[in-house]
């Protein structure tokens, strides 16, 4: 499993391996990159709460991912307390294509259990990481 995610920057477009080099952005930036594929726009506090980390934290990089251009923030029309984050939409169908062929091995996998194999593994993934997220 190491050399598959040591392989994500090597399989980054080229654009996006330029973005992460010329802002100094960590495998830490990466990680929220696909939460933000899933959903329109999320929340900092719930991109927070999904990753398991400090409000803090995850404003601190979103804010280095908005000034490399990824990410976009905006306040909440239905709550001005609240800041929105997307991916940038001129970043967003690169993105996408990045992700997709990553999470490519898992869905080949997944597809080629059974039902039941299939609900085991999602178990067993979820249970590895929550106790990850609690070690």
């Amino acid at each position: 499993m190491e050399a598959y995610f040591r392989r994500a920057q090597a399989e980054m477009p080229d654009e996006l391996r330029e973005i992460f080099r010329g802002h100094r952005l960590t495998a830490r930036h990466g990680a929220v990159i696909p939460q933000l594929t899933v959903e329109p726009s999320l929340s900092v506090t719930e991109l927070a709460e999904r990753m398991g980390m400090s409000l803090t934290t995850a404003s601190e990089l979103l804010s280095d991912l908005s000034r490399a251009g990824l990410v976009e923030r905006r306040e909440d029309p239905a709550d001005r307390r609240r800041t929105l984050v997307s991916l940038a939409p001129r970043h967003r169908a690169m993105v996408e294509k990045f992700v997709a062929l990553r999470a490519a091995p898992l869905l080949r996998v997944l597809d080629d259990l059974s039902p039941s194999d299939r609900k085991g593994f999602v178990a067993g993934l979820a249970a590895w990481a929550h106790e990850v997220r609690n070690w």
